[in-house]
Parts: C-alpha cells; structure tokens; sequence
C-alpha cells in the first residue's frame, strides 16, 4: 500500500501522458499524497487542470510560475518526497537526465532530490533502440536510478515494437516494490500459485476455479520485501509479478518437478496451488468423440507435492494452505501434521468473500506452537503480507536459537 507515501509524479511530453492521470489516480486511491509537475511538452497533450483535480493539489508547469507556492519548490518537494516517479520520460528528459542537465523544473528537481527515481521510459521503437538512448538508460542505472521495462505492442505512430508505456498496474507495483521495507535481503522464497491442469485428451482437463490471486499476492510481497522470490503457477491470467522469476507449468507432475528443482535452495516454501488431486489414468492422444461412447474414466492420484516437501524438509520454512468446506481447523490441523508444515493458511472457501477467483479472503493460520491467528476479511494482498510477517517470526526464532 501507498498510505501516506510523498510522490513526486512528473509528467513528460509524450502521447503516453494521458496515462499518467489514471496513475495518478490509483495513486490516490491507493493513499498516497500526490504532487505532479508537468514539463511545457507535457501540457500539450493533458492540460493541468485534469492533475489538479485528480489530487486535489496544484499542479507544477514553470520553474517561475508565480503561482508556485514558493520560489524554491524544486529544492522543497525534492527533500519532502518519498520517491520520484517520471512517466511517461521521454527520450528527451532520458537524456537530460544523464548528462546532468537541468534546465526545467522537474529536471532541477530530480538532481536535487535524495527519493529514489523511478523512470518510466515511452517513445517510439527506434528512438528507444537507439545506441544513444540505450547508452543513457545505462548510464542512469549505473548512478542508482529505478528503471521500469518498456511494454510491446502498437505505437502511436503507426509501428509495432518495443518502447510503449508500461501498464498503469505494473508501474505501481515497482512504487510499492522501491519504497516496502526490505525486511527478507537474501533470503530465496518459492511459492506455488493456481490451478494444475490434468488432460483427459488434447482438449479436455481436470481442473478447478483457482485464479492463483492468493499465491501470486504471496509472491509479490516477498519480492517488494527483499526476497528472491522463484513463483511455480499453473494456468493463470494474472500478470507476473514485478521483480519475480515466474515458472509457468500445467500438471501437478510438472509443478512437482519445477518445486524440486528449486526447493533445496529455499529458505521458505509457500505453497499456495490448488493441484488437482486425481487425473486419469490414461490421457487419450486425440480428441475422445462422441461415439466412442466413454462413459466411465479410470483416475489415479497425482502427486502429492507438499507431502514431498515436507518429507525432504531440512531448513526451509514451509507453509501450506487448506481450503475447506467443514470442520476447517480440524482438517487444517491433521494437514499440517501429516505433512509436516510449520505454518498452514486455512479458508473456508464456502464462505462469502473467501472462495476461489476473489480478490479478498477470510483465513485462519495455524503453527505447530502457538494461538490461531483469525484474520478478519481482508485483500489477499494484506493476507500475504500477515503471512510473511509470520514467517519472518519463525525464521528470526530459529536462528536465534541456534546463536
């Protein structure tokens, strides 16, 4: 969350600056106090007004504007702000930037501030291709700048390629990357995420509902604190994570087999998939039609990935989930020892706001040693982050007992 976080959002002349409104917006929703300075380019493609009413604060467009609450605003707002954001930053401003030029009033603010800066480059494919553009990006990585990937797909001016705006998403989850806390440095996490797929033929499966929200919300806040974060999801339509080395498998043997392969070099293990638990026992090569008359399918378990891990545990932490329809502790409680967890998140996913595809959950948490913690309905986002909180406690236990 952005809660009371200072942004300095700056704005730079490009088509994509229409965007930056509805980023400031979010901004806002999100709870961050926002003040936004628009380069003279800038003004040519969304006027001021529109930032001004979106934050409720006026908005920067002249070094001299009289307007200007005080003469050196550049020099205050840069040593009040939490971070910097430039999007869209023009080829122009890109350059500026890595020679030292400042010549307007976000230029001369960006030398002048302390925050970390997030640039968040827009321009056509070839002027971002280019040798020169290129050579500035690095050079502003090399001094400590904050650099957003650029997005794929058509241009303004009519080409296909590389060089467009970031999604609005994407970028507020590099804000909230730079400025959390980093309370896991070098720790590895892996986590697993949605549905596992078992295919009865080419175009039939077993599954079930899972979005993998919950363990993709997992993952994403792993990475923002610190983490080295390796995330396992079966089929999902969510976007990766900022920052996250995503694995895409299907099947529960091939979500097993990506787990293994990461799992001895874990310091934490999140297992929050929905793996499927049967599929059957013989996968047709072809399309089953109608008149081959098959009405009954012979299913064999698929494997069992936590209980793997669980039994080739030696430091990780390893926590599981449990999704229920009754006697939720009872059954979260028999899991956890079964499988030798030190940490199980279970849910009653016949609950209104706590089933599968929902962007809340209602969950209790479970530790071998220790009251259940009862979390009331909160964002699977506030979930993870109680989650990780947790499993921070036990990992700073555990090392302390061995000191």
């Amino acid at each position: 969350m952005l809660r009371w976080k200072r942004i300095l959002l700056g704005v730079t002349g490009g088509i994509a600056a229409y965007k930056a409104a509805d980023l400031s917006s979010k901004m806002m929703k999100l709870g961050a106090e926002v003040r936004v300075a628009l380069t003279r380019h800038a003004t040519e493609f969304v006027a001021p007004l529109t930032f001004q009413a979106l934050t409720g604060n006026p908005v920067i467009t002249d070094m001299f504007d009289p307007r200007t609450e005080q003469t050196m605003s550049h020099i205050d707002l840069a040593r009040r702000v939490d971070i910097m954001v430039l999007a869209p930053c023009t080829a122009n401003m890109i350059g500026k930037l890595a020679a030292g030029i400042a010549d307007d009033w976000l230029s001369t603010a960006v030398l002048a501030t302390r925050a970390p800066v997030l640039i968040c480059p827009a321009m056509n494919t070839r002027m971002f291709e280019n040798q020169v553009v290129q050579g500035n990006l690095t050079r502003l990585a090399a001094r400590g700048f904050h650099l957003a990937p650029t997005g794929v797909g058509d241009l303004a001016c009519g080409e296909k390629g590389q060089g467009r705006l970031i999604e609005v998403e994407q970028i507020l989850e590099m804000i909230q990357l730079i400025l959390a806390e980093k309370d896991l440095p070098g720790r590895k996490v892996l986590v697993t995420a949605g549905p596992t797929r078992e295919y009865l033929d080419p175009v039939r499966f077993i599954s079930n509902p899972s979005s993998g929200k919950m363990g993709y919300a997992c993952a994403r806040a792993a990475a923002r604190r610190g983490a080295e974060v390796v995330l396992v999801s079966g089929p999902s339509r969510l976007a990766p994570p900022v920052g996250v080395n995503l694995i895409r498998v299907s099947s529960g043997r091939e979500m097993l087999e990506a787990c293994l392969a990461h799992f001895d070099d874990a310091d934490v293990v999140i297992k929050a998939a929905a793996v499927v638990d049967y599929g059957s026992s013989q996968t047709r090569p072809h399309k089953i039609k109608k008149h081959e008359g098959v009405t009954t399918l012979e299913l064999v378990k698929t494997p069992d990935i936590l209980e793997t891990m669980g039994q080739r545990k030696k430091q990780q932490i390893l926590v599981g989930f449990a999704a229920e329809t009754q006697k939720l502790v009872e059954h979260a409680q028999v899991k956890m020892d079964k499988k030798n967890l030190d940490l199980i998140v279970a849910n009653d996913v016949a609950q209104e706001g706590a089933g599968f595809e929902s962007d809340t959950n209602i969950v209790k948490i479970l530790q071998r040693h220790g009251p259940i913690q009862e979390l009331p309905l909160l964002t699977k986002d506030e979930v993870a982050g109680i989650i990780l909180d947790r499993v921070l406690d036990l990992l700073q236990h555990r090392e302390a007992s061995k000191a």
